[in-house]
């Protein structure tokens, strides 16, 4: 083995994810996606690895899931698909606390089958409206909304980008997938109504009515026609794909092909709302994960992830998402644990790591993209979600949802329905 290569695949790695780490450093322009880019080149420019490895690197599976399901949902996005079904199902509420359940059910449901960051920056001005509409503090509605977004994710392999990365790594159908995970996600909603009530004991005070106004919302019905059959399909393919032997990339590019050819909406305008910096990211990621891999770093953890495997595995694999989740963000966590977890073959932690990176990204505002993206909405409203204030039900939340996310993988271990 190369030990000189070896050294500079660790450096380079390092490297890249202090610049992930730390997206703000002096002297340098340096954000999470450059961070990953300059790895990437850096991986092939000194050798580490070649440019047709980097190339074969890049999983294009999970990128044609992700561009697939960017397109679909910029469509919708377009069509003001999500504020119709934020503002129908919002309005709905008579009560505060019914205010917090339909807010918490719809986002977690919303979040499993649209991408939950898609999900959260298009509800987040809704739920602002129709709170302030009904003389209500925004701010629990807002963190139970992301909240929600992060456990309803976990519960399928198009929830989220990191479900994506462990729903192709792994192989498991898409139905399998929700199957074990749908009811950690059922409740983990329950605890966060749970917790946010009682966190703000006096705006969910029995008695209180409500009554919205009319804010006009423009939803073009017609472009809804075309989009929403399509995407319909899509995701009963999905369930389908295993019987059918379609891949889900696949089943996703042809709902966005068949979408932009077919929707009301200019596809030039449609393309421009994909996220390619994100597409960037993934694919340098991939690559610099490779760099060290082909050189062995990975080895003593693949054999320690085999000694591990079962119930002792996946308690260190929750235990590991909730600190560096915290850290670097649960995508580059997911991607740094892959080839880990490739070695074993083992479904109970693959899912384990779809449940356990989802739901640790509740902990803090830097865990998880969503809460990211809610907060900064939420600031250009004048509303600001401090720090501390985010923590305490956060904390709460992590906790309990993690526990349930232990003890229900584990009940179904046991009698041997994972491995």
């Amino acid at each position: 083995m190369n030990v000189r290569m070896e050294l500079f695949a660790i450096a380079i790695f390092i490297i890249t994810y202090i610049g992930i780490i730390f997206t703000r450093l002096p002297y340098f322009n340096v954000d999470r996606p450059s961070a990953a880019f300059f790895g990437a080149v850096a991986m092939i420019l000194v050798g580490v690895i070649s440019f047709s490895e980097a190339v074969r690197a890049i999983d294009f599976h999970t990128i044609a899931l992700l561009l697939g399901m960017m397109i679909i949902i910029a469509v919708l996005e377009l069509d003001g698909f999500f504020e119709l079904i934020a503002q129908k199902t919002i309005s709905r509420a008579k009560t505060p606390i019914q205010l917090l359940v339909i807010i918490t059910s719809v986002t977690g449901v919303a979040s499993a089958f649209l991408v939950n960051d898609a999900v959260v920056l298009l509800f987040t001005p809704v739920v602002i409206t129709m709170c302030k509409s009904a003389r209500r503090n925004p701010v629990p509605y807002l963190i139970a909304e992301i909240f929600a977004s992060n456990a309803g994710s976990a519960m399928t392999i198009t929830g989220n980008p990191q479900n994506m990365l462990i729903g192709i790594a792994s192989g498991i159908p898409y139905g399998r997938f929700l199957l074990h995970l749908l009811p950690i996600s059922i409740l983990s909603m329950i605890f966060i109504v749970m917790v946010i009530r009682a966190m703000y004991p006096y705006e969910f005070r029995p008695g209180t009515l409500m009554c919205y106004e009319d804010n006009g919302y423009a939803y073009n019905f017609a472009s809804m026609k075309t989009s929403l059959p399509l995407f319909g399909l899509v995701i009963i393919l999905f369930f389908a794909s295993h019987k059918i032997g379609l891949s889900i990339p696949l089943i996703a590019l042809a709902g966005g092909s068949l979408i932009l050819v077919f929707g009301k909406i200019p596809p030039s305008t449609v393309i421009k709302e994909v996220d390619w910096v994100l597409l960037l990211f993934f694919a340098s990621l991939f690559v610099v994960v490779r760099g060290v891999e082909i050189h062995g770093v990975f080895e003593p953890f693949i054999e320690l992830a085999h000694i591990t495997a079962g119930a002792a595995g996946m308690t260190a694999v929750h235990f590991i998402s909730l600190l560096l989740s915290q850290v670097i963000s649960n995508v580059p966590l997911v991607i740094l644990l892959l080839p880990v977890l490739r070695g074993t073959g083992s479904e109970l932690l693959y899912l384990a790591l779809a449940s356990a990176s989802t739901l640790a990204g509740n902990a803090t505002i830097i865990g998880a993209m969503a809460n990211l993206i809610v907060l900064e909405s939420a600031k250009k409203e004048g509303i600001e979600i401090g720090f501390i204030e985010f923590l305490k039900p956060g904390l709460a939340v992590t906790a309990l949802t993690m526990l349930a996310s232990l003890a229900l993988l584990y009940a179904q271990y046991i009698p041997g329905w994972l491995q």
